[in-house]
């Protein structure tokens, strides 16, 4: 299913999109839900972050791509860092950059939507606490990592796109093609199979140290190819099998 969050005459609400149609979700458990009736064409309302995380745990250079193109010593385990909440926008929204920056860099990313409490899990048992995927965009204010931690680069409000939904039928999250474009041009395309630390190794590591919730999220890292961004850019991250989340880029007011 395409779990979605959705605004409509005033009014938030979680649903469900097939053929181009926004639904009301059947029944409660999250894993359980079925089809409800129809709402509205899904053009007709307006997409919300599709989850709304207490807790977004990332993973720095985490594809070989990456780690190559940067000349990085290959990691023994994964690097993990936090973006705050505040940083969450949904498909559409504006990416606001600062007018003191330098520099601004897209980052698309497989994101990963938890479904049950999650804590000291196993890797072979990821699946069972994972209620599905969804694009990310790990903005990242280049500049600002100087500050000696990575709280305004990567914390700064609107640095967090997630969507346009969360798609629970992925198979395997090592055999998706993942490509990022700005203004239609491809910049970032990479298979998610070129992650050093897959979504059951990264889950198992993360949640030895952070307990995650339902609706919580896992950033998985991004491939070669980061590069800046411009206020009247439009940025793209598709995942095959997942969706693709796009958003412009403006000046901070």
């Amino acid at each position: 299913m395409r779990l979605i969050r959705y605004a409509r005459g005033g009014r938030a609400a979680a649903g469900a999109v097939s053929d181009g149609y926004v639904h009301e979700l059947a029944g409660t458990a999250p894993g359980a839900r079925g089809l409800g009736p129809r709402v509205a064409p899904l053009a007709e309302v307006t997409l919300l972050p599709p989850c709304d995380p207490r807790v977004i745990v990332c993973a720095g250079s985490n594809y070989a791509s990456q780690i190559r193109e940067k000349d990085r010593p290959w990691p023994d385990r994964p690097a993990l860092f936090l973006k705050a909440p505040n940083a969450v926008v949904g498909p559409g929204a504006a990416i606001e950059r600062p007018g003191e920056l330098d520099r601004l860099e897209y980052e698309g990313e497989l994101a990963v939507v938890i479904g049950r409490t999650a804590r000291g899990i196993a890797a072979r048992s990821f699946a069972d606490y994972v209620l599905g995927y969804t694009c990310a965009n790990d903005v990242t204010a280049a500049d600002w990592r100087s500050d000696g931690q990575w709280a305004r680069a990567k914390s700064a409000d609107t640095f967090c796109p997630l969507g346009p939904w969360i798609e629970t039928g992925v198979p395997d999250p090592a055999a998706l093609r993942l490509r990022t474009f700005v203004n239609g041009t491809p910049v970032q395309d990479t298979g998610t199979g070129d992650m050093v630390f897959g979504v059951g190794a990264l889950l198992a590591y993360a949640t030895r140290w952070f307990t995650l919730h339902p609706g919580d999220v896992l950033l998985t890292g991004s491939p070669s190819g980061v590069g800046p961004l411009t206020a009247g850019d439009e940025v793209s991250v598709d995942i095959g099998g997942v969706g693709r989340l796009t958003n412009p880029v403006v000046d901070r007011r």
